[in-house]
């Protein structure tokens, strides 16, 4: 464990060779492919360690980070601060690391947070408009006035049970300090009603930080809960996260096909897959948190790759509006493709990870009531409907008359693409390496 955070450290001379850095992350993420993982923490030292869930997601983030280095290209053609970026990512990098694999709570917690600051710098410092400050201010305030009651109950727990070790852990639970607990984690997710800061984020952050932000710290939410119910016994209430969760994914649904602007349309997206996320989370049976873990990792794949191609759309047209990028199956063929693969897989078909999370959730939750059956059905028919739609409207039409130049596309564009597709659509092979943590 040390011996990785030594090896992320020593990454800062590398800041001013830019593709070095990039291949750097993406020799370590290999390094990291050869570990044998158990269900058990195991690589233990001084208060880190993996099991399968936290090597998981330590993977997504390392792949994702390599590839939104590739995808932040511009930063570099224009010498828009590009160290000062390199290092930002770094350090962002390394707090994802630290918050994946500390065993003590209040470590978690600590770099849970911290996370969030560097994010906040390249929302603040690549951004697209003027509006990002306040975009910043809802994600800090959100964040924050939900972590506050987290902080004091892991000081409680503390004084009162002393460890904040997960697996040791072992507390009389009441539904003060169950909301403690879990409405940070609900935030972060985030759940409807409380996801007013995503959609936000996500049209004002650089593509660098929305892919990480839709890719691997949405994720956050859900590895947080997994962890706070190793030791929760106070269950009765997970009922209302349900209904909310599949009330939600229902709206967003609808919310979806009103959008005229892609990134926004990506993150409401992004919403409604996470309410499943939670749900299956909340029925705490064998499949909904099998599932949960399954569609956290593929989301972060798909999302983040749909975000790329929403980005190379805007290099190309200079305008993210569904009014104006039409017809672009006629000026960019081949991303045409890829436009339509990252599609399918976003509304779950084979052979994607998407497809088997869905599966896996919809027997947890329909297991858990089969109430919920109409929801889930409404849920996917409308990951469908929104799917087709954003794809459609893109992809045919009159191309825009303002656009008097481009290109096909570059190589480090389509290698971007293929890197998030890749996995997308292989990992469903090798699904038993998830099962092994449960």
């Amino acid at each position: 464990m040390m011996k990785i955070m030594f090896i992320i450290l020593f990454l800062i001379p590398l800041l001013m060779n830019w593709w070095i850095f990039s291949l750097c992350f993406c020799l370590l993420t290999f390094y990291l492919l050869m570990f044998q993982v158990d269900n058990y923490l195991c690589y233990l030292s001084y208060g880190f360690g993996f099991d399968v869930v936290s090597y998981c997601m330590i993977i997504l983030t390392f792949w994702v980070s390599f590839l939104m280095i590739m995808a932040s290209f511009n930063i570099k053609v224009y010498a828009n601060y590009v160290v000062e970026f390199l290092l930002i990512v770094l350090f962002l990098i390394f707090m994802l690391f630290l918050t994946f694999t500390s065993s003590s709570l209040f470590l978690f917690y600590l770099f849970f947070e911290s996370s969030m600051i560097f994010t906040l710098f390249l929302i603040f410092g690549w951004g697209y408009q003027p509006e990002r400050f306040m975009a910043g201010l809802y994600l800090l305030f959100y964040t924050l006035f939900a972590s506050f009651p987290l902080l004091i109950s892991i000081f409680y727990i503390f004084d009162n049970y002393n460890t904040l070790f997960y697996f040791i852990i072992s507390i009389d639970c009441n539904i003060v300090l169950y909301f403690c607990l879990i409405m940070a984690f609900l935030v972060k997710m985030p759940m409807i009603f409380l996801h007013f800061w995503l959609p936000k984020a996500h049209v004002e952050a650089p593509i660098s930080g929305s892919m990480i932000l839709a890719g691997v710290l949405l994720k956050l939410g859900g590895y947080g809960l997994f962890r706070v119910f190793y030791f929760m016994n106070y269950l009765n209430l997970n009922y209302i996260w349900i209904i909310l969760s599949l009330f939600g994914v229902f709206v967003v649904g609808l919310l979806c096909m009103v959008q005229i602007d892609m990134k926004a349309m990506i993150a409401y997206s992004s919403v409604a897959h996470m309410g499943l996320v939670i749900c299956g989370i909340m029925v705490c049976n064998y499949f909904g948190l099998l599932g949960s873990l399954l569609l956290m990792i593929g989301h972060g794949l798909c999302s983040s790759g749909m975000f790329v191609l929403a980005n190379i759309m805007y290099e190309h047209s200079h305008s993210r509006s569904l009014f104006v990028n039409k017809g672009f199956i006629s000026f960019m063929p081949t991303m045409s493709m890829f436009w339509f693969m990252f599609m399918i897989n976003n509304m779950a078909a084979p052979p994607s990870l998407n497809l088997l999370g869905e599966i896996l959730l919809i027997n947890g939750i329909v297991g858990w009531s089969t109430f919920t059956l109409l929801f889930l059905a409404f849920s996917s028919f409308f990951s469908c409907c929104y799917s087709i739609y954003l794809y459609s409207i893109t992809q045919h039409g009159v191309l825009f008359s303002g656009m008097f130049c481009g290109s096909g596309g570059y190589i480090r564009e389509y290698m971007m693409l293929f890197f998030h597709w890749f996995p997308l659509n292989f990992l469903i092979f090798s699904g038993d390496i998830f099962i092994m943590w449960l």
